[in-house]
C-alpha cells in the first residue's frame, strides 16, 4: 500500500508505541493526525521529543469524549487506535477508569469509524488477554481470562470491535502485541524498570522473578501494525504480534545487566508483586498467523532491541526515578 497523501488517524499518538507508530507512518508519506490526551500543560507527550512533531496535525482530546472522536476522525482513510490506560498495577487502584477509556473510548472509535465510514480500523488488543497460558504457544483461538481489571477492560474492548465487525460491517483488525519494549518506554514496564536499575546501582528490586514474557522490540510491533492495516485479509481478524521466544523475568534481569556490563544482584519487593491469583506466569506467541496472512515476522532480536534500548534509557536518564516503584 501506498501511505503517500493517504490521511490516518493515529489515537494515543502521544505514547510510547503510538508515537513510533506516527512517526513511521510520516516516514512513510502519510498524512497523520496525532490524538494525543488533553491535559492543561498542552503537552503532546512523546511527540514533544519528536523531530516529526511538525510534520503531524496534533489533536488533543479525550477518547471517552465521543464529540472529541468524531471531531478527530472525521475525514481520514484509517484509523490506528491505542489509546489506552495501560499500567497494570493501577488498575488494581483505578479500575472505573480503565473501564471508561478502554471499553468506552474504543466504542466511541468503534462507532466513529463506523459512521464516517472509515476504510480500515487497526485495534490494540493486548497478550494479557490471555492470562497465564494453558498451552503454548499460545495462538489467537487460546480462552480470554481477565487476571487483572486492565486485561478485563481490553478483552470488553476487543469485543466491542468483534461485535461492531459482526453487527455493522466495520473494516477492523484487532493486533494484539506481546510486551513491547524500546526507546520512550516508561518505567510502569520491567524493562525500563529493570535498565535503570542496573545503570545506577548494584541491585535490581522486582517482584516475582519466574514469570515468562515474550518481548518485541517497538519497531517489530510497528510493523505489525502497518501491516494490518494493508492487508485485505486481515479485516474480521484478531492477530498475535509475538516473537515465539520467551525469557523469566529474573533471566531477563541477568541478560540486560550482561549486555550493559553490571555486576547485579536481583531481589524480590513485595510491594512489586501482583495478587496471587492474578500473576500471568507465562505468555509466549503463536505467531504463524501473522506469518502468513500479513508477511510480518520480527526483525529486531532481543538482545539487539536491549542493547538499543539500554543506551536510549542511559541518555535519558533524567526521565527516570531508579528504585522508585511506579504503578
Amino acid at each position: 500500500m501506498d501511505w503517500k497523501n493517504k490521511s490516518v488517524l493515529v489515537t494515543g499518538a502521544g505514547g510510547f508505541i503510538g508515537s513510533h507508530l506516527a512517526e513511521k507512518l510520516v516516514e512513510l508519506g502519510a498524512d497523520v493526525r496525532a490524538m494525543v490526551h488533553y491535559n492543561a500543560l498542552g503537552t503532546y507527550g512523546w511527540l514533544d521529543q519528536s523531530a516529526l512533531c511538525e510534520k503531524m496535525t496534533v489533536v488533543p482530546g479525550d477518547i471517552t469524549d465521543r464529540d472529541s472522536v468524531f471531531h478527530a476522525a472525521d475525514g481520514v482513510d484509517t484509523i490506528f487506535h491505542l489509546a489506552a490506560l495501560i499500567a497494570i498495577p493501577y488498575s488494581y487502584k483505578a479500575p472505573s477508569s480503565y473501564v471508561r477509556a478502554n471499553i468506552e473510548g474504543t466504542m466511541n472509535v468503534a462507532q466513529a469509524a463506523k459512521d464516517l465510514r472509515i476504510r480500515r480500523m487497526v485495534h490494540t488488543s493486548t497478550s494479557e488477554v490471555y492470562g497465564t497460558a494453558r498451552y503454548v504457544p499460545i495462538d489467537e483461538k487460546h480462552v480470554l481470562q481477565g487476571q487483572s481489571p486492565y486485561s478485563a477492560t481490553k478483552i470488553g474492548a476487543d469485543k466491542i470491535v468483534e461485535a461492531y465487525t459482526l453487527s455493522f460491517g466495520l473494516p477492523a483488525v484487532t493486533v494484539r502485541p506481546f510486551n513491547t519494549f524500546g526507546p520512550r518506554q516508561s518505567a510502569r514496564a520491567v524493562i525500563p524498570t529493570i535498565i535503570t536499575q542496573v545503570l545506577s546501582g548494584k541491585t535490581v528490586a522486582l517482584g516475582n522473578l519466574t514469570p515468562t514474557r515474550d518481548l518485541n522490540f517497538v519497531s517489530n510491533t510497528v510493523d505489525g501494525f502497518i501491516a494490518a492495516a494493508t492487508k485485505e485479509a486481515a479485516i474480521g481478524q484478531t492477530i498475535n504480534l509475538g516473537t515465539g521466544r520467551e525469557i523469566s523475568i529474573g533471566d531477563l534481569a541477568n541478560l540486560i545487566a550482561k549486555i550493559a556490563g553490571r555486576p547485579i544482584t536481583i531481589e524480590s519487593q513485595t510491594e512489586r508483586l501482583r495478587p496471587n491469583a492474578s500473576e500471568v506466569e507465562r505468555l509466549l506467541a503463536d505467531n504463524a498467523l501473522a506469518k502468513n496472512l500479513l508477511g510480518w515476522e520480527p526483525r529486531i532480536s532481543l538482545e539487539d532491541g536491549l542493547a538499543t534500548t539500554i543506551k536510549w534509557v542511559e541518555a535519558h536518564m533524567e526521565r527516570y526515578r531508579p528504585g522508585v516503584y511506579v504503578v
